[in-house]
């Protein structure tokens, strides 16, 4: 069974096309399932849409649930649309987003690490003039800003674990075994799966999240996978699907798991 569980679309202002031409998308590229996952809005603000061009106002959260549900039903008998959601996880914010999101019926939520000690991951600059002792630290607290979602238990999923190398890809030389190794026992221990998700190949590190020796040790600890583009244009759905599944059967995974109703269904790889 082919999946990808996490696409987005316009209304999070970073992303090309509709959610109906992601699914078209989706079936040209032989997917049984495809999982709908935007940018959930920022909650942390009064304003309807305090981050246009990152996450979608919060005015459009029921359209955007009502739309996939729509097409879920329009769909149905050609591929499974799920309707799920990328969350990102503010500790200070958790309790609110928990249950603002709980009367819709999502068959998953990505949990997603964007922002450390109140910078965007993605920016390159954060590191500049950065001792090493420093750029251990901010690692550091990524990490440990990853087990705190896994353990809140709040996600299906948690994406990109080590996205902060996106456009930075030295982060993945600064030295943090330790803190790798005991986030990794946390998702195992707390349930949740971990996706490999391939856009980072359109980054400056290339490649996807998490590394193939991240992985490896994902294997070791017990980790779930699940596979995610990431697609913002409909034409990268499914993209390096083939890939992923032989290099998670190489590492030694038997099975990767996809979401419907909050349900975790194994597939074979």
């Amino acid at each position: 069974m082919k999946f990808d569980l996490h696409t987005h679309h316009f209304r999070c202002g970073h992303a090309d096309g509709n959610i109906r031409d992601y699914i078209e998308a989706g079936i040209q590229s032989g997917l049984q399932a495809i999982g709908i996952s935007d940018h959930s809005p920022f909650l942390g603000s009064e304003q309807d849409q305090a981050f246009p061009k990152i996450y979608m106002a919060k005015s459009q959260l029921a359209e955007y649930v009502e739309e996939v549900q729509q097409l879920k039903k329009e769909y149905e008998g050609r591929i499974d649309v799920l309707l799920g959601l990328e969350t990102d996880y503010f500790p200070d914010f958790a309790e609110l987003y928990r249950s603002t999101l709980a009367p819709y019926p999502f068959d998953y939520l990505i949990g997603s690490i964007h922002n450390v000690e109140g910078d965007s991951i993605f920016n390159r600059n954060r590191w500049n003039k950065l001792s090493d002792a420093r750029k251990i630290e901010v690692k550091q607290a990524y990490y440990a800003l990853i087990q705190e979602s896994a353990r809140s238990g709040m996600f299906q999923i948690l994406g990109h674990i080590d996205a902060m190398k996106g456009n930075f890809p030295a982060f993945s030389d600064i030295p943090a075994d330790e803190a790798i190794d005991e986030t990794l026992q946390v998702i195992a221990e707390s349930n949740v799966a971990i996706e490999i998700n391939t856009s980072g190949k359109t980054k400056l590190s290339g490649g996807w999240y998490p590394s193939a020796s991240i992985l490896e040790r994902a294997h070791h600890f017990g980790v779930e996978v699940t596979f995610g583009s990431d697609a913002h244009k409909p034409s990268r759905v499914g993209d390096d699907w083939e890939e992923v599944k032989a290099m998670l059967k190489d590492i030694g995974f038997r099975e990767w798991v996809y979401f419907k109703e909050k349900r975790k269904i194994p597939v074979a790889l």
